[in-house]
């Protein structure tokens, strides 16, 4: 007798709530039926590994690809049978939100979170955008665009929700990954500016910079004078002034990605078979974004003809990874209010990038922004994980912090952070007990880990063989519930500060 057997027979009876115990977990609230076939999702405990069982007849049946047993199909969790659950069940494809309804970005990581993050959501006036990952993080990860999506429909069919996600290719700025994207069935395109943005010509004189601009064609000048010089525009309830050096000084700094968003909408997104949110990210730069640059970017699109779905402006203070808003919380306050009514003038929702764990900010953010925003999210839930393995493996989770440690350096090649790690307790002076409130509640030892997640998901001994990988994994699925309910606390705790 196969392991499945009995829930085989259940799943064709369609009584499975009170299956389970032994070596497979059923997640009831996966069953689906379409024509004559019922479909069930489960995990081989031992194995951790999850199959969808396929019970009954039909075009669904043939169509999944997998081994025949007991009367019915074992079919495991690939691409092509994502594909199939696509086809037949709307609720596992990824949709476009548009601009009326506010969006939490969950980028995970490790292709496992979703189905926290999906308790998480439930029953909120919020809509998550489960897939989202950028280039770099891929790379850090070695997964690709593929199994990003992939996890995410899996994890909607595991938990039957029916609400809505979306799929986020965050932070692209070449156009063969965006192309790839669009390809992919992803509904939301983050495009990254900050390649076409001129970052040179802060701090750069007046003289200098009038020099630089006599040096563009005739026609971009004559048609930015037009539009902008020496003109006052009511937005924001305040007014929004161009003289001849702001003028100059916005369209040097943002002419050119303001031609590249120009480009990708109109070769991309206008052409795009499906409804695809286009997002705008203008965060890369020196300085925080003005008030009148915001307004300029955005007026010179949609006089372009171009609608966009948001923008990151670059707020006042620093949002790094992991921690707490730093900066002045007065000013925040003051320019988010301008930053948040042009975005409402224009008709896009406001944009918060490295938004996890900016506690001191959600507040005014639901509030000036109406409650219609998108904030970004992505390593936190890694270290929800890590928290996670902290508390049931404490001897795995002291590895990784010392390896972490001895490779911090590298990691700061691609995130920008204040850490002091002379402020990280000793491990030697912790605990097992208290690993996880030591680390995972303060910031330094936070930071250590949260940028350090690619150097420590692909370290290797000298026989190739992962050092933490395949262990960190197994322990997460062993504890599917308790990392479950630690992503429910912590984003569940963003989304009360948001006011949602």
């Amino acid at each position: 007798m196969g392991k499945f057997q009995a829930i085989i027979e259940a799943l064709a009876a369609g009584k499975v709530s009170d299956i389970g115990g032994g070596d497979v977990k059923v997640y009831a609230q996966s069953l689906a039926q379409s024509g004559g076939t019922k479909l069930l999702m489960v995990k081989d405990t031992p194995n951790h590994t999850k199959y969808i069982l396929a019970a009954g007849e039909g075009p669904l049946y043939d169509e999944l690809q997998g081994q025949v047993e007991d009367g019915a199909k074992i079919s495991p969790l690939t691409h092509e049978n994502r594909l199939v659950l696509n086809k037949y069940f709307d609720y596992t494809v990824p949709r476009a939100f548009g601009t009326q309804i506010a969006t939490i970005g969950l980028g995970d990581r490790l292709g496992i979170a979703s189905p926290g993050h999906i308790k998480t959501v439930q029953g909120r006036d919020v809509r998550p955008i489960l897939a989202q990952q950028s280039i770099r993080e891929l790379n850090l990860t070695g997964r690709d665009y593929k199994q990003v999506v992939d996890a995410a429909c899996y994890a909607v069919f595991q938990e039957g929700y029916k609400d809505g996600f979306g799929a986020d290719g965050d932070h692209l700025k070449v156009e063969a990954d965006i192309e790839m994207a669009l390809d992919l069935g992803f509904t939301m395109l983050t495009l990254d500016c900050s390649e076409k943005i001129d970052n040179t010509i802060e701090g750069t004189s007046e003289a200098e910079q009038e020099a630089k601009y006599a040096q563009l064609p005739e026609a971009v000048r004559s048609h930015y004078e037009a539009r902008y010089l020496n003109q006052t525009f009511p937005a924001a309830g305040t007014a929004i002034s161009f003289d001849r050096p702001t003028l100059i000084k916005n369209v040097l700094i943002y002419g050119a990605a303001i031609d590249f968003m120009e480009h990708i909408y109109t070769t991309y997104i206008k052409n795009a078979a499906r409804a695809v949110d286009f997002e705008i990210s203008i965060d890369e730069t020196a300085t925080p974004t003005a008030p009148e640059s915001h307004f300029f970017v955005a007026k010179e699109l949609y006089s372009r003809g171009l609608t966009i779905y948001s923008m990151a402006p670059r707020f006042c203070g620093e949002f790094q990874k992991g921690i707490d808003y730093i900066g002045d919380l007065e000013q925040f306050e003051k320019e988010l209010i301008i930053h948040a009514g042009l975005a409402d003038d224009f008709g896009y929702k406001l944009s918060i990038h490295s938004g996890s764990d900016k506690f001191s900010v959600f507040p005014v953010i639901g509030k000036y922004t109406k409650g219609r925003f998108h904030v970004k999210t992505a390593g936190t839930n890694w270290l929800e994980a890590v928290r996670t393995v902290a508390k049931v493996n404490p001897s795995l989770y002291r590895r990784m912090h010392q390896y972490a440690l001895e490779h911090f350096e590298e990691a700061t090649a691609y995130y920008h952070v204040s850490t002091d790690l002379s402020k990280i307790a000793p491990l030697d002076q912790v605990s097992d007990a208290d690993l996880a409130d030591t680390y995972m509640n303060e910031d330094n030892a936070r930071q250590l880990i949260h940028i350090t997640y690619g150097i420590l998901l692909q370290a290797k001994d000298a026989a190739g063989n992962s050092l933490f990988k395949d262990e960190f994994f197994r322990t997460l699925s062993e504890q599917e519930e308790a990392y479950e309910q630690s992503l429910i606390s912590h984003i569940g705790k963003h989304l009360d500060l948001l006011g949602k």
